[in-house]
């Protein structure tokens, strides 16, 4: 026989989830559960019809005005690159937000510590 054969074990398997999610939470599970498989299966009936049937994108909507490309300023360049040196090996990394760090150790020393 099976695991989920018995009436025990169903009652069993529903004292677990009223104790791990509680009784208020049930009902909101079980409701987003059906949603979600209501949305599977809707999504399985559009992938099932003909192409030919549903109308495609091109047939139903105008068609977009054209895209007219404008120039974009560059960022501007921060000269002043704040720099931390790590403690161990004296590497230099680069601070872009420029926080003060009084013992830098890099991420290569950290992991061989």
């Amino acid at each position: 026989m099976g695991f989920l054969t018995e009436p025990s074990h169903w009652i069993i398997l529903l004292l677990l989830l009223i104790v791990f999610f509680g009784g208020k939470r049930l009902p909101e599970l079980g409701k987003g559960l059906g949603e979600g498989l209501k949305g599977f299966k809707e999504g399985l009936k559009g992938i099932n019809d003909s192409p030919a049937a549903a109308p495609t994108m091109q047939q139903t909507a105008a068609p977009a005005p054209p895209v007219v490309a404008t120039p974009v300023a560059a960022a501007p360049v921060n000269s002043e690159m704040s720099y931390v040196t790590c403690s161990r090996c004296g590497n230099r990394f680069e601070n872009p937000m420029g926080f003060k760090v009084a013992d830098y150790v890099c991420r290569a020393c950290q992991v061989r510590s």
